[in-house]
This record gives C-alpha cells, sequence and structure tokens, in this order.
C-alpha cells in the first residue's frame, strides 16, 4: 500500500468520509483553497447551536479539498454555506431528522459555464466534477463539521440520495424565461446560488400533450399526492425541461402564471384525504391525521364552496426553473422546504 492509499484508509478509519474515498488534504493544498476567497479562516459559515457545532471557512476548505474541488469552486462553495443560512432549516436541525433531508445547490450566471457545471442532460446524474464535488463538499462538511453522520446525530428513516450530491445549473440559454437570479434583483452577469432543503425528486413524464392546462395539471397532479409531506406549509421547486418551458412560453404563460396555476390545481379535496387518514391536522405537531386522532383539527381550505385543502402553500411556494436538455418531454418535481412565500436564499458569489 502508498502513501496515498494509507491516506485514504486512515480517513476512512477516522469517519471523515460519506463512504465513497476522499481526497487527503494538506497544509498546501489547503492555502491555495483559502486563497480563493477573501473571508477570514476563522470566520464561522453556519451554525447549529443546538448541538453547539459550527463551519469555519477553514473547515469549508478542508472538506472541499477531500470532496474533490478544484481550488476555483471554492467562491461557489463559501457562497453556498451563506445561501444555507439564510435559508434556514438545515440549521434548524432539519438535517438531523428522520425525514432525511438534503441540500440541493443552484448554480446560476457565468460562473456556470467558467467551471463546467452541468445544467443540461443528466441534470441530477453523474459525470460532472463541479456538480459533484460542490454537492459533495457540503455533505462531507455535515460530516466532519457538524457531525452528521448516519445512525449518530443524522437519524434519517431513509434519507436520499442527494445526501450524496445535490448541485444543478439553470440551463439559462435554452430558457425562454429570465433566470432565477434575475427574478430576484441580481444582473444577469452576476453568478449566484440558491440553497433549498429537499426530500426527493419525481420525475414527470409528459410527452402527450401540447396543451399548457394539460401539462401542468400532470404536474399538480404530482405535486398534490398524498404521500407527499403534507403540512401546513409545503413547498416544490419545478425543474421544467427547456421543451415544457417553451411549449408554456410560446402560450404566453410566465413563470408567475405557471406557478399561480399549480397552486390552484394543487388542491386536494377532502374524501381524497379521507382515505389516506389524513383528512385533519393534529393540533400539537401539525402534522396531517385521520379525523378520529385524539389531537385532530379539521382544518379550513382555500375555497369554501370546496371541502380540501391545497397541497401547496402559496404560488411563492412553488419555484420554477429550467434545467436539463431539450430531448424529450420530462421535467421534475423537487420536494422542498423551502421557499415557502418568502424571498428564496439568492446569494451572490463574490470574486468570480
Amino acid at each position: 500500500m502508498n502513501d496515498t492509499q494509507r491516506a485514504i484508509e486512515h480517513c476512512y478509519a477516522k469517519g471523515w468520509t460519506d463512504g465513497l474515498p476522499v481526497v487527503p488534504c494538506d497544509a498546501e493544498a489547503l492555502e491555495v483553497v483559502l486563497a480563493r476567497v477573501d473571508r477570514d479562516p476563522g470566520e464561522v459559515l453556519f451554525e447549529m447551536p443546538q448541538i453547539n457545532r459550527a463551519v469555519t471557512v477553514r473547515l469549508a476548505a478542508v472538506n472541499a479539498v477531500m470532496a474533490g474541488c478544484l481550488p476555483e469552486y471554492f467562491p461557489v462553495l463559501v457562497a453556498a454555506w451563506d445561501s444555507l443560512r439564510e435559508e434556514g432549516y438545515a440549521g434548524k436541525g432539519i438535517w438531523q431528522s428522520t425525514t432525511g433531508t438534503a441540500s440541493l445547490l443552484l448554480v446560476n450566471g457565468p460562473v456556470r459555464t467558467q467551471l463546467g457545471v452541468n445544467c443540461a442532460g443528466n441534470l441530477f446524474g453523474p459525470g460532472f466534477r463541479a456538480n459533484a464535488t460542490i454537492g459533495r463538499a457540503v455533505r462531507l462538511t455535515a460530516i466532519n463539521a457538524l457531525g452528521l453522520r448516519p445512525h449518530e446525530l443524522d437519524q434519517a428513516t431513509q434519507g436520499t440520495p442527494a445526501k450524496y450530491t445535490a448541485c444543478i445549473g439553470e440551463n439559462e440559454e435554452e430558457s425562454p424565461w429570465a433566470p432565477l437570479h434575475v427574478d430576484h434583483g441580481l444582473a444577469p452577469e452576476d453568478s449566484a446560488v440558491t440553497a433549498m432543503t429537499m426530500r426527493s425528486t419525481l420525475h414527470i413524464e409528459a410527452r402527450h400533450t401540447g396543451v399548457p392546462e394539460q401539462l401542468l395539471t400532470d404536474v399538480a397532479g404530482s405535486l398534490a399526492r398524498t404521500g407527499a409531506l403534507l403540512h401546513q406549509t409545503v413547498s416544490a421547486c419545478v425543474v421544467l425541461g427547456p421543451e415544457h418551458a417553451h411549449l408554456l412560453a410560446d402560450a404566453g404563460w410566465s413563470k408567475r402564471d405557471v406557478s399561480r396555476f399549480l397552486h390552484e390545481q394543487s388542491f386536494v379535496p377532502r374524501e381524497v384525504l379521507d382515505r389516506a387518514g389524513k383528512g385533519a391536522v393534529s393540533a400539537k405537531s401539525h402534522w396531517r391525521v385521520a379525523r378520529d386522532h385524539p389531537d385532530a383539527v379539521v382544518d379550513a381550505g382555500p375555497d369554501p364552496a370546496r371541502d380540501g385543502i391545497s397541497a401547496m402553500t402559496s404560488p411563492e411556494a412553488v419555484l420554477v426553473v429550467v434545467a436539463g436538455a431539450s430531448n424529450s418531454g420530462v421535467s421534475a418535481i423537487v420536494e422542498t422546504f423551502g421557499p415557502r412565500g418568502g424571498r428564496p436564499a439568492v446569494t451572490r458569489i463574490a470574486g468570480v
């Protein structure tokens, strides 16, 4: 066994990996990465006060090296931690939850092409170093700096593959609309990261129609499934493939129109909720329960004329982005914990 192999095995023995081999980080590699940002190495980027642990710039850099990031990726990763802090859910302990969440990083702006961030085909899959290692660095840092190891502080019942890595770019070049970061006040020439807390992705196969309402009714039906986390505040990031986005835009639909329609059509009738044992809400936990549950409260829906609820909290809780390849009628829903109506955590990347 050579020195490199011994170093990798040492990391395994110490529990410093996500199950895959890591790149050993020495002092020289660390300094090269730290030099990419104008931030104090001791600055706290993110903290979880409930477990008295935090992520500093230095710890983020060490784990970036271990994840396989190139030094030029580090400004993106620092902005990602800034965005995660602003988004807020991870810091409140949701990464420790049995629900099994992960972070999704959405990258916008010129940095995508500069670093080779995949925005097109196989968007959620392997094959692109920037996507794989930037996303992986967040989870490695959660393990090594925050102690969020499975069967220990990470109590996910089943988890999600996104716990390894989940970083995508918006396909701005093939989108008919302005990109996410421009929607929220940044200039097109700015680069940005938006962090979201996610559970899973659900693909929408819709090659059967050219009618916008039919396409979006298909999407809404998936948003409103009773097996989703139907809490009092529920949201999603709808990742439209370019073909679906152009179908909608060519018919005069804006992203706001899409969000509004999906919110309206995510209505779940009470009888459907009752069949799934989710016809009421617990007064204590606010999770959906059966009407005969001791804590049950039958909640009012958005429309007095119809008995039921909207699966999506509001139009603003349905974030619409465009990504993937223009080679079939496929889009995806990312089940998220935020945003729930406020501005998403769009964070400008400094120094790129």
